[in-house]
């Protein structure tokens, strides 16, 4: 590597690094001058590549234009068949009409290159402006778009599927109904507590971002299975509070049956009708599996829906028999299989196409006799089997639309008739309430509900009532005020409740002493800043001396030392009551120390200055009374 050149050593050159040490420890810049940059040259080639850049998106842009200009032309053209003589002088109009626009925008963008710097601005905006449409288009413009109804109909799309009532549970007393959507809140009604106001009287989020697709009473009215689009099911109690939730499965594990739980979104789940604490849910991990509620870790059995190839398949929903022997599930297929609930490896009875493959069949339901299964397809059908022949439907109804995967069908409390929901696109008519007869399978009544799409429905046994569930976020009770008991008939006679206005007083206010802040008692603080504040005081904070064993230490006797002091102290009292005068008790032994003065005068015999000043009494009387031992001078 050559050495820099005395022109970029700063400094002297032979005091400089050694050339060959610089590079060995990466020094190789050391010593060289810093670059100078001038700024002003930079921006100037800036803005001379952005206008170069803009001129050229704007040459390009016209080119565009005047080539869709004249395709519009000869479109045209070829629509009405023109001579050829009004032919060519259109397109020589066109022609020398683009040149201008051309000519124009490139003189206006030549003229304002000196100003514009970074993304080229449109043509109208650009020079003077150019009005196109009527120089060069010939015939009719399209009608615009209009943008506002657009607008407002991705917003109605966009509420109704937040709004969607895709759940309905009724516990089995008809006192209280829960209802789930597609906002993943989950409402609870009581129809004792309820006016004619008819507001929920709890709101809450179980499966916090998932849609609720279901939602079911225990038998026994204490529990409530919520199924939402994540792979756990949960279940909660009357007023929502969780009580377990399922665990989630390996998904890298190919066989199901070997993980706990699900591995993907759940479809729908139902409780067992007379175990409690036994339900089913179905997963788009092509399986069924039953939970008990006191084992949440691990699943009690699995289902493995397979087509006649042995091939997996989705269950989009499955059931539980009247008598709870039995477990129905529909499959993506198009198939409805049906397990014996102890046996687990092979369908009792398994119908290949009962739906059209490829569509989701939304519901079965068994008949309270248990010897029907209804089947509400996502072709647009209702069918009706027997568990003892099925081999083939019994009836079918066409022209049922659904759009929902969760659009349900249900048998009336006699059994004998059968319920479910049709769906509607926005705007084209009103989502309507089908029932069919059992016997006949016939339609024997219909009814509007809204015009919104019907998504679920809920006839009650004990009540006689029917729920519905909307598409736009409606939940309806359907009741006969002579054949219906309780539930929705105890709120409707109840007014709603007027809020209460604050009573206010035409008198002077009277103001006792106390409620003026200087009178005012300090509000009690918390416990943790009281205690706070007394750490930080000397004397609250002090901790109490503990007693002291052994001999003792620190100025402090132990009272059970082992010396002579600590042996006194502890089995001597001491009477330390004294109440005499201390003047008195002091002067007691001056005559004694007068007398016979052996201790004190001694003692200080040598040391004691000579008197120079004798103090002479001007009061005879007072000499006299004075005692012996005041006149004597020490």
């Amino acid at each position: 590597m050559e050495s820099s050149g005395p022109s970029e050593v700063t400094g002297a050159d032979a005091s400089g690094p050694d050339p060959q040490l610089a590079v060995t420890m990466g020094f190789t810049g050391f010593g060289k001058k810093a670059r100078t940059f001038d700024l002003e040259a930079m921006f100037e080639q800036t803005r001379r590549t952005a206008v170069e850049r803009s001129r050229k998106t704007l040459e390009a842009r016209e080119k565009e234009e005047e080539m869709n200009r004249e395709k519009e032309l000869r479109r045209q053209n070829e629509d009405t068949e023109p001579t050829p003589s009004g032919s060519s002088v259109v397109r020589g109009c066109s022609k020398s009409s683009s040149r201008d626009t051309s000519s124009e925008s490139e003189d206006s963008s030549d003229s304002s290159s000196d100003e514009l710097i970074g993304p080229p601005l449109p043509p109208k905006m650009v020079g003077e402006p150019v009005n196109l449409m009527e120089e060069d288009i010939l015939g009719p413009l399209p009608p615009p778009l209009d943008e506002e109804e657009e607008e407002d109909d991705d917003d109605d799309e966009g509420e109704d599927g937040e709004e969607e009532v895709s759940a309905l549970g009724l516990d089995p007393s008809g006192a209280r109904l829960v209802t789930g959507g597609y906002d993943y809140d989950v409402k609870f009604w009581d129809f004792a507590g309820m006016d004619a106001s008819f507001k929920a009287f709890r709101s809450l989020q179980p499966c916090e971002c998932h849609q609720i697709k279901s939602l079911q009473y225990s038998n026994t009215g204490d529990m409530i299975l919520v199924v939402s689009g994540s792979s756990q099911a949960k279940v909660i109690d009357r007023d929502g509070f969780e009580v377990m939730e399922c665990i989630k499965g390996d998904q890298y594990i190919v066989d199901m049956a070997n993980t706990k739980g699900h591995t993907a979104m759940l479809h729908t789940g139902s409780w067992h009708p007379k175990i409690k604490g036994e339900f089913m849910t179905c997963s788009n991990d092509a399986t069924v599996r039953i939970w008990e509620v006191e084992n949440p870790k691990k699943q009690k059995s699995v289902f493995k829906p397979r087509t006649v190839q042995g091939k997996k398949v989705i269950p989009t929903t499955c059931t539980y028999s009247r008598d709870g022997s039995l477990i129905a599930a529909a499959c993506q297929n198009g198939s409805i299989q049906i397990w014996d609930r102890n046996l687990t490896v092979h369908p009792k009875f398994h119908y290949k196409q009962a739906h059209d493959p490829g569509t989701d069949t939304s519901c079965v339901a068994f008949s309270y006799d248990g010897n029907v299964l209804a089947s509400r397809g996502g072709d647009d059908t209702l069918k009706l089997w027997d568990i003892r022949q099925f081999n083939k439907p019994l009836f079918s109804a066409s022209g049922l639309p659904t759009m929902f995967p969760m659009t349900d069908c249900c048998f009336s409390p006699d059994d004998k008739l059968i319920v479910t929901g049709t769906s509607v696109q926005r705007g084209c008519g009103n989502g309507k309430l089908v029932f069919f007869e059992r016997r006949t399978f016939q339609r024997v009544y219909e009814i509007d509900i809204t015009d919104a799409s019907v998504v679920r429905c809920l006839w009650h046994p004990k009540l006689n009532q029917i729920m519905v569930g909307t598409g736009n976020g409606l939940a309806k009770v359907y009741y006969d005020p002579n054949k219906s008991q309780r539930g929705a008939k105890l709120c409707v006679v109840k007014t709603q409740r007027k809020a209460k206005q604050a009573e206010t007083l035409t008198q002077d206010y009277i103001i006792t002493p106390h409620a003026l802040p200087m009178f005012r008692e300090p509000r009690q603080r918390s416990t943790r800043k009281q205690l706070e504040k007394d750490r930080l005081d000397p004397l609250k904070s002090h901790k109490p001396e503990p007693p002291v064993a052994g001999p003792g230490r620190g100025g402090r006797v132990g009272t059970h030392g082992g010396t002579l002091s600590s042996y006194i102290v502890k089995n001597i009292a001491l009477d330390k009551t004294d109440d005499s005068n201390p003047r008195e008790a002091i002067l007691r032994h001056a005559k004694a120390a007068e007398d016979n003065p052996y201790w004190v005068s001694p003692a200080y015999s040598k040391t004691q200055p000579k008197t120079m000043f004798a103090q002479v009494e001007s009061d005879d009387e007072e000499a006299k009374n004075e005692p012996e031992w005041k006149k004597r001078k020490i």
